[in-house]
């Protein structure tokens, strides 16, 4: 008989092998021996699960991640759920019925915190906690046909025989198609002739129900996004619904109708802030939920059914049914596709934080796992068979362990090497670094092709068109500057005695006091300057209307300080002209305008 292959306890592996690989000389990453190592094996675990049944979680807080399954068994009985920590079986516990999906969550905020299981199986999410049940929600009832009812009423009350109770059923099952049959009604109708009276009358006096099922699972943060944090299930239903339970009294804490059946969900956010559902549907559309709203909006139309789904940063990545790997917005626009080699039969993220690298693993029907970075292909291996479940994390006390299930139901976990190269992609049989890679610059339109070929036939035309231009705005600012220079409007003199001026208005009217600044910026004192203001007198008037500056040191700052007065109460305002002049010279030096501010006049109260 078969025995599990490890050499050593497997925590004592991760910590050997990850400290050998270390120690190790750095080298290039060229096949999957020298990218994974191989941590345990157990060939005859005989495990049935997909990877939305698998988890990895620390359930005692000790600080080791412990690998929970659901396993589906091989008979109809045998379903479990079963806590693997490191090598040995912590735990198998008898599950009712067939489970579809699993995840874990925090409940409360009790001191140790530890997580909680959520295990959907049929109409139930059966939830434990410290490897103990702690809570059954139901699915809500749907409506039952009451024509079906009335003929069950019928049949119990001996008023309808078995075989024309049978052919009624048959034909309500034809011919009304609103509200479908019960699932006993419909086991009934498999029953043979013989089988039916012993089917009949051992529920004949059970209440009729309609149940509908769960299809899968997933949690959202309710307040906050902390790794820790109290989380809310989010539920698809086989009736075309998408539940968010409370994770305290397990009510319905938000209740969205779907155009079909969800068979995949990924959330992100939080439930009292914002959140998104991306919901994957049997109609091979992906439609989003947000908070908020009652009304699903289609997101992605992939145009086939998909296996898994992915978000990383701003982008969806979809794996399909069509042998594709796909990449879209978070509008639906498609922005790359990867045809793959075989079909993928499982789809788990990738995450390294310690190196800030996420991608996306893919199990591929011909046995092979394929790592990518974006679209890139990073490393590929291959398996004597085909995975059926697939988990990256932590496992025990290592980060990047990868714990695969296979269609045999073989056990096998990986670690990534410390010194694996993410930094390189194979093209064919050769490995070629992504860094720096390509420029994603977008696709020509017809518009950008139109106006390249306008632009050759055109070229001459346009070269002069723009050198015109151009020198039409060198003569316009040549000659303004002229003009300001003559009119000596510049904040800067530009003889030799070489002056600097700027002057300011404080005050809310009818008095307003002028600052004006004066320096020299050359290397010889200037003497003989004389400020003069010229008004309107009609309008303003002042003190002072000359003030003399007899000597200016070089790069020292002079402010000089005149009152003005407005005369008039219409509001109207002018310019007050600042003028420098010099003795002897009939020029002025510099001259400045200071737009005057409106006079608030008298304040009435």
């Amino acid at each position: 008989m078969a025995t599990p292959v490890v050499s050593t306890d497997l925590q004592d592996s991760f910590t050997a092998t990850s400290e050998q690989v270390e120690n190790s000389p750095s080298k290039n990453i060229t096949d999957a021996s020298d990218f994974w190592i191989n941590a345990y094996q157990d060939p005859v675990a005989g495990i049935k699960t997909s990877s939305s049944c698998m988890a990895l979680e620390d359930l005692n807080g000790d600080g080791e991640n412990k690998l929970i399954i659901a396993d589906v068994g091989t008979t109809p009985f045998d379903m479990r759920l079963k806590v693997y920590k490191g090598t040995s079986l912590l735990a198998n516990m008898q599950l009712i019925n067939l489970p579809s999906g699993l995840c874990t969550f925090f409940v409360d905020t009790n001191e140790p915190m530890t997580p909680a299981i959520a295990v959907a199986s049929g109409p139930y999410v059966y939830v434990y906690k410290n490897l103990r049940p702690y809570f059954k929600f139901t699915l809500p009832s749907l409506d039952i046909n009451p024509t079906e009812a009335q003929y069950w009423k019928q049949a119990k009350e001996e008023k309808l025989e078995l075989l024309s109770f049978r052919e009624m059923l048959e034909e309500l099952q034809a011919t009304d198609t609103e509200i479908p049959l019960t699932s006993r009604s419909l086991k009934l109708l498999q029953c043979l002739p013989e089988e039916l009276e012993v089917f009949f009358n051992m529920y004949k006096h059970s209440p009729l129900k309609r149940q509908t099922v769960i299809t899968c699972i997933d949690t959202i943060k309710k307040t906050h996004n902390e790794e820790k944090a109290i989380s809310c299930i989010v539920i698809g239903s086989e009736h075309r619904e998408i539940f968010i339970l409370d994770p305290e009294a397990f009510t319905a804490l938000a209740r969205v109708y779907l155009p079909s059946v969800p068979v995949l969900l990924y959330t992100t956010g939080v439930y009292e802030v914002d959140y998104k559902v991306y919901v994957s549907c049997r109609d091979g559309n992906i439609y989003l939920v947000k908070g908020g709203s009652k009304i699903a909006k289609i997101c992605i139309q992939t145009g086939s059914h998909a296996v898994g789904i992915e978000k990383q940063g701003k982008n969806i990545l979809v794996g399909a049914m069509d042998d594709s790997l796909s990449c879209y917005t978070s509008r639906g626009k498609k922005l790359w596709t990867i045809q793959l080699p075989s079909s993928i039969t499982t789809m788990e993220a990738i995450e390294i934080k310690s190196k800030g690298i996420k991608g996306v693993i893919l199990g591929l029907k011909s046995g092979e796992i394929r790592l990518y970075r974006d679209k890139l292909l990073v490393n590929k291996l291959m398996l004597p068979e085909f995975a059926i479940g697939m988990k990256f994390g932590r496992f025990g006390r290592e980060d990047s362990t990868l714990v695969l299930i296979t269609g045999s139901g073989k056990l096998s976990i990986k670690m990534l090497k410390r010194t694996a190269n993410l930094e390189t992609r194979i093209v064919g049989d050769t490995l070629k670094s992504i860094t720096p890679g390509k420029l994603n610059l977008p696709k020509k339109t017809k518009l950008y092709t139109e106006q390249a070929i306008r632009e050759r036939e055109n070229s001459i035309p346009i070269f002069q068109t723009f050198h015109r231009d151009l020198e039409l705005i060198k003569l316009y600012i040549t000659r303004e500057y002229a003009k300001a220079i003559g009119s000596r409007l510049a904040p800067i003199s530009v003889t030799t005695e070489n002056i600097k001026l700027s002057a300011q208005v404080q005050g809310l009217g009818p008095g307003f006091k002028l600052s004006v600044s004066v320096q020299n910026a050359s290397n010889i004192a200037v003497t003989g300057l004389l400020i003069t203001f010229i008004y309107n007198p009609t309008i303003y008037g002042m003190t002072i209307n000359a003030i003399p500056i007899p000597f200016l040191v070089p790069s020292i700052n002079y402010t000089y300080e005149a009152t003005v007065e407005c005369l008039s109460d219409t509001g109207v305002t002018e310019a007050i002209r600042v003028v420098i002049t010099k003795d002897s010279v009939s020029i002025p030096l510099l001259t400045a305008l200071i737009t005057m501010p409106v006079s608030l006049g008298m304040l009435i109260v």
